[in-house]
């Protein structure tokens, strides 16, 4: 892997960070093109290939090769990542781009002073198994997978339909739908077993999952228990109107939502300092808690 050299980058960053955008595409979606350069970073064909040959030449020679029948690049057997860690994160923090500027800046691996951020344990998802979830999420090909849980920790074979990749702020889930469960469900990315195969089309893709279409909203204010002055700060803190927040997220997404900011919705804390924000329309929520 290619290293800094006294703290300065042998390879000029806007070059580092589209080096680091093919070896991350080519690994975990097997499959890359100049179009992919071209609408990430807005470059013409001619510039985009020019930056895929120069990769092979000078930065991971013996990590590409162009398959005619997909007409693009995919990763060798040897691919060995030169400007980039190779973990799943890399990936999927690229496809979420919920936080953009910040993205770009860590991309370019800045060394800012005077600042700490806590990061959440990466999960242990390789290449092989997050491909043909992909593929099939586009596709809407039924997917054959082995899986684990808490309650089953015995790997499971299971028929999925895969639709969209979830980032809840703590871990990464595939919504799916489940053909031994027949409904739509959340599988974490980190308990997949062995190589999914990809198997024929399905019905079940992404229009069929209401409850992941319904578009629900959470109204936050301020602990009423709080003083009025307090009160104040509390909506200053959440960028509040009108003393309320109102968040819309899908109906799925409801119970990550409230963890995320840390709202326990089914009961009150002792003291209103502990959590300082409630759900002021709890009951219009109650069908997409857990449990």
């Amino acid at each position: 892997m290619i290293t800094a050299n006294h703290g300065k980058w042998p390879i000029r960053w806007d070059l580092l960070v589209r080096y680091r955008f093919i070896e991350t595409i080519v690994l975990w979606e097997g499959r890359l093109t100049t179009r992919h350069l071209c609408e990430t970073f807005g470059i013409g064909r001619q510039q985009a290939s020019k930056d895929i040959n120069r990769y092979i030449r000078q930065i991971g020679p013996g990590n590409l090769l162009y398959d005619t029948s997909l007409k693009g690049y995919t990763p060798t057997a040897a691919f060995t990542p030169q400007v980039t860690q190779g973990v799943a994160d890399e990936y999927l923090h690229l496809m979420a781009r919920n936080n953009e500027l910040s993205n770009v800046f860590e991309s370019l691996a800045l060394n800012v002073a005077n600042v700490e951020v806590l990061t959440v344990p990466l999960r242990d998802v390789r290449p092989e198994v997050l491909r043909p979830i992909m593929q099939a999420a586009r596709q809407q090909k039924r997917l054959e997978v082995d899986y684990v849980s808490i309650q089953h920790p015995d790997r499971e074979g299971r028929i999925i339909v895969p639709h969209t990749l979830v980032y809840t702020g703590l871990r990464w889930h595939v919504r799916a739908w489940c053909e031994k469960n027949q409904e739509y469900r959340d599988f974490v990315l980190s308990r997949f077993r062995d190589i999914p195969e990809i198997l024929d089309d399905s019905e079940r893709g992404i229009a069929g999952d209401s409850e992941w279409n319904a578009r629900v909203t959470i109204c936050i204010t301020p602990d009423p228990r709080l003083r009025e002055d307090q009160r104040q700060v509390v909506e200053t803190d959440y960028g509040m109107r009108n003393g309320a927040l109102t968040l819309t997220v899908r109906g799925k997404l409801v119970p990550y939502a409230l963890k995320l900011l840390h709202i326990d919705p089914d009961a009150a804390q002792d003291d209103p300092m502990a959590q300082q924000i409630v759900v002021a329309n709890r009951a219009e929520l109650v069908p997409w808690l857990f449990g």
